[in-house]
């Protein structure tokens, strides 16, 4: 869909009345507990033009109609104004600190659009230009979408959030027999299952389709007890939101079209990775390696995961849906999803973040596919980040009570600059206006967020003093297999011997590093440095091994597989 051009990639509004899994897990790197707390006119940037509309009409002697302030913390147009007029050249400062290439952002307050535009380009090598209508991947946005989807299947009575999988899925199991029998769609949305913190994310990055990773949840032991705690996951809204799928007699992709993306004409919107690939306007996905940014050299196909990551929308189609959510369901006055079955997914239903010092610290809530929680002021505070470590790092935040919402897109790997870029709108929307360096606060986060989540305790490239040799390679070679990995093979090649695993499978040449450990180099979006093998040997013979990646997202221990 292309954009209405203002000379430039902005588009006129409508005036229709944070491990990266500590990002996620807390709900964009808890940037609650960090201290989180309208007319203008179009203003050209580096990057092209972006336009907003006046909320107020002009006097007869051509001055707007003045609009008095708010109390500090509340939201009137006047704030808003001023929010949307500084909104460019905060946008323009971030892509400039961070080196990010693209950002769409949008802006709604009182059921209007009051912005919309896109700064930066979508791709580097081109230099095309990001527009209100550029389509990105939304990473785990995806989630409070395909929220916003059951919710209007539970508004028609076909399921409710209290359905258990038991019963819409039955061949859907959890590691113990309770929780298999009990678990339900709100249990899974708001992460309290007991499955691990992203559990099968490995299993996607290897190739297995969805069909076999739900099947292998099965073989996760809990991190928790069931409803006991909170660990985030994508496989477990990908359950239940399969599950509701299937209790409509569609498949979750026909579903997100029928109940969301067509009634409210969300044109650029796809829960398919194919439709993304297949938009001209589309941003490209980047990252950062030795400083320096380029394309990611891996496409994240996050298919598998679909309702918890797969999304790709543009800043003009979410800025419906933002509508849509601070109506609580109505849009332009007419009821698309029953408010009542709507509300639970801005209700907390766990406790995602618990405070060191309850005394003088906020706690983390989060809903169903969305985080809740309430701003400095203490006002009801909706909101998500998504994050691909292969290119993408997203966000919206919604003050329900104000009307007001933010969206920010981003085609690089995460940040922080979405976040920052939203967090400063708040403020300047609230009447603070010289409040925090966001990115500043948000930054050491996300470094800390994109730490390995194996081997940082190993130095793999550098082989120990009196290293010892390897056996003979038939010493190694065979099949090994557990449940949740399945067969992997370890075979010789020329004169090494390579890994083999997943599906397809993928191949990866194993590099010896002393006596029975050898290194290898995974790939994917939970991939870091080189990972070291471990085989365990009973004489000359390996009956098993043990891998610290594979470790990092399931049983890391494979067994010898005997013909």
């Amino acid at each position: 869909m292309s954009a209405n051009r203002l000379g430039g990639n902005g588009r006129q509004a409508d005036d229709r009345s944070l491990s990266r899994r500590q990002v996620l897990r807390t709900g964009g790197v808890g940037l609650a507990a960090a201290g989180l707390a309208a007319a203008g006119v179009g203003r050209v940037g580096a990057q092209g033009t972006t336009t907003v509309l006046r909320r107020s009409a002009p006097a007869a002697g051509g001055q707007a109609t003045p609009v008095p302030s708010a109390p500090l913390g509340e939201v009137n147009a006047a704030g808003v104004a001023l929010a949307v007029e500084k909104l460019p050249a905060v946008a323009h400062d971030i892509l400039g600190r961070t080196g990010v290439p693209g950002m769409a952002v949008a802006v709604v307050f009182d059921d209007t659009v009051r912005f919309v535009g896109g700064f930066g380009v979508r791709e580097l090598d081109t230099g095309a230009p990001v527009t209100a209508d550029t389509v990105f991947q939304l990473a785990s946005v995806s989630k409070s979408l395909a929220a916003t989807v059951v919710a209007s299947v539970v508004g028609t009575g076909e399921v409710a959030w209290t359905s258990r999988l038991s019963d819409l899925d039955p061949a859907f199991a959890l590691h113990d027999a309770w929780p298999t029998q009990e678990v339900t769609l709100a249990d899974l949305f708001s992460h309290r299952s007991g499955l691990p913190d992203h559990g099968g994310d490995l299993l996607e990055d290897l190739g297995f389709d969805r069909e076999t990773i739900l099947h292998r949840l099965r073989f996760l032991e809990p991190e928790y007890s069931f409803r006991g705690d909170y660990a985030y996951t994508n496989f477990g809204p990908t359950a239940a939101a399969t599950a509701a799928a299937r209790a409509a007699g569609v498949t979750w992709e026909d579903l997100s079209d029928e109940r969301l993306y067509k009634p409210l004409a969300m044109t650029a919107t796809s829960s398919r990775f194919a439709e993304y690939m297949a938009r001209e306007d589309r941003a490209a996905p980047h990252v950062r390696r030795s400083g320096q940014w380029q394309l990611t050299p891996i496409q994240r196909d996050p298919d598998p995961e679909s309702p918890a990551g797969g999304v790709s929308s543009s800043a003009n189609d979410l800025a419906t849906w933002m509508r849509l959510q601070l109506g609580q369901g109505t849009l332009a006055g007419k009821e698309l999803i029953p408010k009542a079955a709507l509300a639970p997914v801005h209700t907390p239903q766990s406790v995602s973040r618990s405070p060191a010092d309850p005394a003088t610290q906020r706690a983390g809530f989060y809903g169903l596919g969305t985080n809740v929680g309430y701003t400095d002021f203490g006002m009801p505070q909706w909101s998500h980040s998504g994050a691909f470590a292969l290119g993408a790092g997203t966000c919206y935040y919604l003050l329900p009570a104000a009307g007001f919402g933010v969206v920010a897109l981003t085609n690089g790997q995460p940040v922080g600059a979405a976040e920052s870029l939203a967090l400063t709108v708040l403020d300047l929307a609230q009447g603070v206006e010289d409040g925090r360096d966001w990115l500043e606060v948000v930054g050491p986060a996300f470094d800390a967020m994109n730490a390995p989540t194996y081997g940082a305790d190993s130095d793999w490239t550098t082989a120990p003093v009196g290293a010892t040799s390897a056996l003979a390679n038939e010493s190694y070679t065979g099949t090994y297999q557990n449940a949740f990995f399945g067969d992997v093979e370890v075979a010789a090649r020329g004169d090494g011997l390579v890994l083999r695993i997943g599906p397809a499978p993928l191949e990866f040449p194993l590099t010896h590093f002393d006596r029975d450990t050898f290194t290898w180099q995974p790939t994917g979006e939970n991939a870091y440095g080189l990972s070291g093998l471990t085989f365990v040997v009973e004489g000359d013979k390996a009956s098993g091994f043990r891998d610290q990646y594979l470790a990092s997202g399931g049983p890391g221990d494979l067994a010898r597989k005997e013909v």
